[in-house]
């Protein structure tokens, strides 16, 4: 009798998280044919449907849907029993799964890559951008091993690990530079541009402004939104209104548009970056120490926005 297999596990947890064969045959490296024909063969083991094919996408039967999450613990739990033997077996090495957020991947990692590089020569860096609700759910079901974000996540099951603190400048047009600097509240008259929907700054900005998401402080023509931190500050480039942007993205986004970047009143708002993991991952105390390591080398030299952020106090 044939028996489940790893590679059916797999294959059929691809499709569940894109509820489409070809999208997931695409994310497995194999052809769809091929894919397909591994579900079908785990059906007939099963001896009932995981799934409901339709001419355009699939819905997962009640017992796909059961089925899934089992097979994703399986998964997880294979995965961390190969960390188990890297962690026994001296330096930190092999594949590693970063997540990294879009308000810090465009500015931070290539220097984040250099670095692990240089510490750590036999890991094989994975990184990924994704937006935070999607990057701690891939810690959860396994398919990240590390994630860099703002903290706190305050989850019980992650381990939070503070690297840097940062503030936030304000972004005007190039011909507000001889102006006062506006209080936080006045922002919005603008109007005040704004990450989209699902981007944890968007929320930091918001409650920088003290904004109630949808109440009387968030009215129509005072707050607009951008796909994209860049896409923001082209916007204001324009004409359009402000911004605020992580002091990382100074020295990158300072010098694309005719823009002017100011520091805020005190207290300065701002965030704190650091990395999270699963708290049941065998290599926890390993990814501690890669952790430090990496907050003693941005400490080590002056990260590139600290001086951008402080030739822009001269245009407070």
């Amino acid at each position: 009798m044939t028996k489940i297999t790893m590679k059916h596990l797999r294959y059929f947890d691809a499709l569940a998280r894109h509820r489409h064969f070809g999208r997931a045959a695409e994310a497995s490296a194999i052809s769809q044919p091929a894919l397909s024909l591994q579900v079908k063969e785990l059906e007939e083991i099963l001896g009932a449907p995981l799934v409901e094919r339709g001419a355009r996408q699939i819905t997962l039967t009640r017992l796909g849907e059961d089925f899934a999450l089992r097979a994703r613990d399986v998964l997880r739990s294979v995965d961390e029993l190969a960390s188990l033997a890297r962690a026994a077996t001296g330096p930190l090495s092999g594949r590693l799964r970063l997540g990294v957020i879009p308000t810090v991947a465009p500015y931070l990692l290539p220097r984040l890559m250099r670095e692990l590089a240089g510490r750590f020569p036999d890991i094989d860096l994975r990184p990924r951008e994704a937006v935070t609700p999607k990057l701690v759910r891939d810690l959860h079901e396994g398919r990240l091993d590390l994630a860099m974000l703002a903290l706190p996540v305050s989850e019980p099951s992650l381990v939070e690990h503070a690297l840097f603190d940062e503030e936030f400048l304000l972004v005007r047009h190039a011909a507000a530079a001889g102006l006062p600097v506006p209080p936080l509240t006045e922002l919005p008259q603008a109007p005040l541009l704004l990450l989209e929907e699902g981007h944890c700054f968007r929320d930091q900005a918001i409650a920088v402004c003290k904004l109630a998401p949808g109440g009387p402080g968030e009215r129509a023509g005072e707050i607009m939104e951008g796909s994209s931190l860049s896409t923001l500050v082209q916007m204001v480039g324009a004409g359009i209104g402000v911004t605020l942007i992580p002091e990382m993205a100074a020295e990158v986004e300072g010098r694309s548009a005719p823009v002017v970047l100011h520091r805020l009143p005190e207290p300065r708002p701002g965030r704190r970056i650091g990395l999270v993991w699963r708290r049941s991952n065998p290599l926890s105390d390993r990814y501690v120490d890669l952790a430090e390591g990496l907050a003693a080398g941005l400490r080590s030299e002056a990260m590139p926005h600290q001086t951008v952020a402080a030739e822009a106090r001269g245009t407070d």
